[in-house]
């Protein structure tokens, strides 16, 4: 049976993790966090970052962009909207709850859409996918990195048998990324653009999708 997970457990989780989240997960996720900044900065423009937890990317971002950053987590979102006004990130425009699968903002409302090791940490990560879809502007780009699972092997049997522990911790340790390309061939209007391993180890990657414009979607078949 697939390990279930729900809104509810994973704020729950991400609530303990606040306290600790930058010192145990800041150096680990420090370079797949600044690629994720350089490839959203490509385009530019207004860029929300869901599961923004602790804004600890928040800095990084060019002054010359408009961040919104949303979250799950009221203990995360404190600790962001401290950084935001003890760094004087004017750059930030908005921290304030949100939900991956239920974004409450307007179709084409940014140009890039960033979420980082959030799809592994959702309930229904292509729920959330389609969400990311529609917020992005055509033309623009959704920035993510993410866990890769191993599929098969020692690796992903181990994965598989880690799935009740990790789950309660608020992510997942199997997902396969056939998850992305599966859910990208079920849409029109969004194609494959970038795919490539990020440190440590090659467990996370990288993914870009870009957002067609409106005139290159009726010749997807």
């Amino acid at each position: 049976m697939a390990t279930q997970m729900s809104t509810a457990s994973v704020t729950k989780a991400y609530d303990r993790w606040s306290p600790v989240y930058d010192l145990v997960f800041g150096p680990v996720f420090k370079k797949g966090r600044s690629a994720a900044i350089v490839a959203a900065e490509r385009i530019g423009g207004r860029i929300i970052e869901v599961g923004v937890g602790t804004g600890i990317s928040l800095p990084q971002y060019s002054r010359e962009n408009r961040i919104v950053g949303v979250d799950l987590s009221e203990p995360m979102l404190d600790k962001a909207r401290e950084r935001v006004r003890s760094g004087k990130l004017t750059h930030v425009e908005q921290i304030a709850y949100g939900d991956a699968e239920a974004l409450q903002f307007a179709d084409n409302s940014f140009d890039v859409v960033v979420a980082q090791y959030v799809i592994t940490a959702v309930p229904n990560p292509e729920k959330a996918l389609d969400e990311f879809a529609r917020i992005c502007r055509p033309g623009g780009e959704i920035v993510i990195t993410t866990r890769v699972g191993a599929g098969d092997g020692l690796r992903g049997t181990i994965e598989k048998t880690l799935m009740p522990i990790t789950s309660r911790l608020g992510f997942r340790t199997d997902f396969p990324f056939e998850r992305y390309t599966d859910w990208a061939a079920t849409r029109g209007d969004v194609e494959l653009v970038e795919s490539r391993p990020l440190p440590p180890l090659g467990h996370f990657s990288l993914v870009r999708f870009a957002k067609r414009q409106p005139s290159l979607q009726g010749h997807v078949q």
